[in-house]
């Protein structure tokens, strides 16, 4: 049988029912009317309010947590529940939202706020990354060079602790980062030459490095500045800012900004608040002064220095003062300058001359070209090494010495009773150093100090005032023996042989004031203490170091030497009595009244005085042997111990009848001094 084809059906619409519509008819009426309606009101949705009206759904029933309790630092144990990820309930939204809405709705974006980080975690953040680009410095300097400034822009952060951190970690990367010679600006260069890529790379490596630098100690400097009132975190940063400008100016002294550094250092050095800081300074200048062999860098620092004392009108501490005690030049440098100028050694010493015509090599032009190259190519590399000669080092000097000079007679002739006796002190070290023109004026200075305080001495009728300060007048005691120790330590200086017929030496002023002062001196209560000594004041002193409001105090008005009355004495009679030359009635006067102190001296001191005694007896014991043996008497008339002047007082006219009481002395020590006394006046018979 032959398949035939099925019929294809086809539907048909049923006939309507008059006056009224048939159910199909009706569906497909509405339906297309709904869609009509649908896309006339698509335009006018809300989509956002519809979304903000839909309901949520409920969170899920929390699960049972699988973590261990933890104990808090307050010794409570809480249970921790685990993380629950968002992911389905976005999900879950979607899909209701697509299967409610007709029309597929785009997802709307939530942004997430991101978690507070406490401050401790942002410290170990920042020391991570920190320690990692350090790394990466010391392991490759050149390839790295951008780390410098993302250590910086750490080091800027708000956090004290880590800034603090930053400037610590940067001190640690320029100390093993920085070469051995200064950097040229890349102006100073010939840009036009043609240079290898190793050289370009060295090149920019080395700007990086300068920009970098540059900023950290601009940084340095204005952290190191605190306010009248700073607070403490401010304080902790100003501390580590000036500890690192000191490690800095130690360690890459010949670098590039040194100035700045020296900067920092001085102005704190200006300050008259005494603290750990200023005390950081200024034994980070002494070390530099000690250890510089180039003679650049402390004359930098005392040029800073000079105009800071200056500006600051002298008002500064003693110790900036008695840093220029500390400088190499005192023992390297040969010649003699003042306050103007340097004395330059003649040919004949330094043993150069202009060489004899016939004691000159012959070079032909090709040898002395050669030569010349040679002397090119070593001149560079002493630059390369940092090598200074000895003629520039000597210039350095000579230039620092004279700025100290002018700083020390300025503070001379403005009579700063705070620095007087730095300045005293520093004269006597410089003693040697001092050409004759300098001498003389300070010899005349000297003079003025003295007559100064000549009202407090024994014989001006007004010391009697009991108005008069007790502090005030040992303090001037003290200031006499600094001028007389320092006009001696000069004279010891000078080269009197080849000066005598164009110097006028006269100490004789100094002398006699030293005898005037005798008496006062031995009477003295406190001629074994020091201006620093730490012992109580005198309550019943008319110029009290306290006020009537017990909380504040006033700083005594001592003198900057360190040493006793005592030693300051032993010196100025050592200077006057131990030279040959000293004439015999000089000798005699010093020594007759040595016995008369000795009666009122403390014990140490009256030791140390026959020890000196016993020196000059050794010296000059046949000129004043008379004074022990009344027979061999060479003068007429009466002894006066109260003469003005020393040569007339008239000593051979008495005896030393002082030594048969010191013989009974409570001091094991003094008796043994006199006895050994008389054994050398035997061994003279």
């Amino acid at each position: 049988m032959v398949a035939i084809p099925a019929v294809k059906r086809r539907k048909i619409t049923p006939p309507s029912i008059s006056g009224e519509d048939s159910p199909a008819s009706t569906l497909i009426e509405r339906v297309d009317t709904g869609y009509d309606d649908f896309f006339n009101t698509a335009s006018r949705w809300n989509l956002e309010q519809d979304y903000e009206q839909k309901p949520r759904k409920q969170k899920k029933k929390e699960k049972e947590s699988t973590r261990l309790p933890i104990k808090t630092a307050e010794g409570k144990i809480e249970h921790l529940s685990a993380p629950e990820a968002d992911e389905d309930d976005q999900d879950s939204f979607l899909e209701s939202a697509a299967e409610d809405s007709p029309i597929e709705r785009q997802p709307v974006s939530v942004e997430e706020k991101s978690p507070e980080v406490s401050t401790r975690q942002k410290i170990l953040e920042a020391k991570e990354e920190l320690a990692r680009l350090a790394s990466l410095i010391n392991e490759d300097p050149e390839e790295h060079a951008g780390a410098f400034k993302q250590i910086g822009q750490i080091a800027a952060s708000p956090n004290p602790t880590i800034k603090m951190l930053g400037m610590a970690t940067q001190l640690a990367v320029y100390k093993d980062v920085i070469p051995g010679y200064r950097i040229r600006p890349i102006a100073d260069l010939d840009s036009t030459e043609k240079i290898s890529k190793e050289v370009r790379r060295l090149r920019s490596f080395e700007q990086a490095l300068v920009g970098s630098y540059q900023v950290y100690v601009k940084e340095l400097a204005r952290r190191a500045r605190t306010g009248k009132d700073p607070s403490e975190a401010s304080a902790s940063i100003a501390q580590v800012a000036i500890s690192c400008a000191c490690a800095l100016l130690l360690a890459v002294a010949h670098f590039n900004f040194r100035g700045e550094l020296l900067k920092i250092l001085v102005d704190r050095l200006s300050y008259n608040q005494i603290d750990a800081n200023y005390t950081k300074c200024r034994e980070t200048l002494e070390t530099l002064f000690r250890d510089d062999e180039d003679g650049t860098p402390s004359l930098d620092a005392v040029t800073l220095l000079t105009k800071m004392i200056k500006a600051r009108d002298h008002r500064i501490d003693e110790s900036v003062l008695n840093l220029f005690l500390h400088l190499r030049l005192l023992s390297e440098f040969s010649s003699k300058a003042s306050q103007d100028r340097v004395d330059k050694p003649s040919a004949e010493d330094r043993g150069a001359g202009k060489k004899l015509k016939s004691k000159r090599e012959f070079r032909t032009k090709k040898h002395r070209k050669v030569l010349k190259e040679q002397k090119a190519v070593e001149k560079e590399f002493k630059e390369a090494d940092a090598i200074v000669s000895h003629e520039e080092r000597d210039r350095m000097q000579a230039e620092t010495l004279k700025l100290v000079f002018v700083t020390y007679f300025r503070i001379l002739k403005a009579r700063s009773p705070n620095l007087m006796g730095a300045v005293l002190e520093g004269l006597a070290k410089y003693a040697h150093l001092i050409n004759q023109d300098f001498f003389g004026d300070i010899l005349e200075a000297l003079k003025e100090l003295i007559k100064d305080a000549e009202p407090l001495s024994a014989d001006d009728p007004d010391d009697s005032d009991s108005t008069k300060p007790i502090a005030s007048t040992t303090t001037i005691t003290r200031s006499t023996l600094l001028c007389i120790n320092t006009a001696f330590a000069l004279l010891a200086g000078q080269d009197v042989a080849k000066s005598a017929s164009s110097l006028s030496l006269d100490l004789s002023f100094f002398t006699t004031h030293l005898y005037q002062s005798l008496y006062s001196l031995a009477l003295n209560p406190d001629l074994e203490y020091s201006s620093k000594s730490l012992h109580l004041p005198d309550p019943y002193s008319p110029s009290p170091l306290h006020d009537q409001n017990p909380t504040t105090t006033k700083k005594p008005t001592n003198k900057v030497n360190l040493r006793t009355t005592s030693s300051l004495l032993h010196t100025a009679l050592s200077a006057i009595l131990l030279p040959r030359t000293t004439p015999p009635v000089r000798i005699a006067a010093f020594v007759k009244q040595f016995h008369t102190l000795l009666l009122h001296t403390p014990e140490k001191s009256s030791v140390a005085l026959l020890a000196l005694l016993q020196q000059v007896l050794k010296v000059h014991g046949r000129k004043v042997a008379s004074l022990w043996n009344t027979d061999e008497r060479r003068g007429d008339g009466v002894f006066d111990a109260l003469k003005g002047e020393l040569e007339g007082c008239n000593p051979f006219a008495s005896t030393v009848w002082e030594g048969e009481l010191l013989k009974l002395h409570y001091c094991n020590g003094v008796r043994d001094g006199i006895k050994r006394v008389g054994g050398i006046l035997k061994g003279l018979g």
